[in-house]
């Protein structure tokens, strides 16, 4: 049978098990410090394809395409300005022929890397483009859904959501990094989770959340705060910690079996999208499986 709607999905109390790190996977599969991510997937199909088999096998039942990068500014300072299409196109059709048929593949955007006029040199209507071409390519190769990740600023945000949705018509969900301080959890630009939900919700998007730049604990109590301002569908994206200098390599030291713990946590609070960020692997998706879905 097909698999059914992402959404229709959602709808089950069962929570929805997505993958673990991209950046992370390929740079211990050969991405150079400073190298395009999304070059692998023409350069290196092998590699791009199984990573998501990789985290199939482990129980995700959700990848992500290698493609968060994959926007015409960010293209264009590695020096791939025409390759946005090729790019993200076949990012989604690596990850649904890694994954297989029975998985849901989400197309990644993150940020451009640029800020909307006045605070910037880039227009509403240039970003809006960005990511409606991104995501079309997406969606030409398969995509079932779209994910803004990593957002920190809720102009841009919004932006990603009105242009996936227009450009595609397929589910958008949306998930900013929030920071820890005196005041409680903020994005770098400024947005409370409480802003977050609420501008992202008034913006269209079907699924809303968190995901990078922390520990798993704190993205237990971001998960606590945003369940409690929305009844809307949660996606939560954890770091395997915050990333440390050991031996001049950097190393995310959270542990799967420990990570597994917080994220029933999650579950039982009703999260309905919980996978791994920076540094998480197929092991900690393997634990996370089985403290979410233990034997009976």
């Amino acid at each position: 049978m097909p698999r059914m709607p992402l959404l229709s999905r959602l709808a089950q109390d069962v929570p929805l098990i997505s993958d673990g790190a991209t950046g992370t996977y390929l740079q211990k599969h050969g991405l150079e410090p400073g190298g395009c991510p999304e070059a692998f997937n023409a350069d290196h199909p092998d590699i791009v394809r199984g990573m998501s088999a990789a985290y199939s096998e482990a129980g995700s039942e959700m990848v992500l395409t290698n493609s968060f990068g994959g926007n015409r500014f960010m293209l264009k300072k590695y020096g791939y300005g025409g390759q946005l299409h090729r790019f993200n196109k076949l990012a989604a059709q690596l990850a649904r022929e890694g994954a297989g048929e029975d998985c849901y593949v989400v197309g990644s955007i993150g940020p451009t890397g640029e800020f909307v006029e006045p605070l910037g040199d880039v227009t509403e209507r240039e970003m809006f483009e960005a990511f409606a071409e991104q995501a079309a390519a997406l969606a030409e190769g398969g995509a079932d859904a779209i994910l803004a990740e990593t957002m920190t600023a809720a102009e841009e945000a919004t932006l990603a959501i009105e242009a996936a949705k227009e450009a595609t018509g397929l589910p958008v969900l949306v998930s900013m990094t929030f920071d820890k301080g005196p005041r409680g959890y903020f994005t770098m630009m400024g947005v409370s989770p409480e802003q977050a939900v609420l501008k992202l919700h008034t913006a269209g998007a079907d699924v809303i959340g968190t995901n990078c730049g922390n520990g798993i604990e704190r993205m237990v109590e971001i998960s606590d705060i945003m369940r409690d301002l929305t009844d809307q569908p949660l996606v939560v994206h954890s770091n395997a910690g915050i990333p440390k200098l050991v031996d001049m390599k950097v190393v995310y030291d959270e542990e799967p079996r420990w990570m597994a713990k917080r994220f029933r946590r999650m579950a039982d609070m009703g999260i309905k999208i919980i996978g791994g960020c920076c540094g998480t692997t197929p092991e900690h998706i393997r634990e996370l499986v089985k403290a979410v879905r233990p034997a009976t």
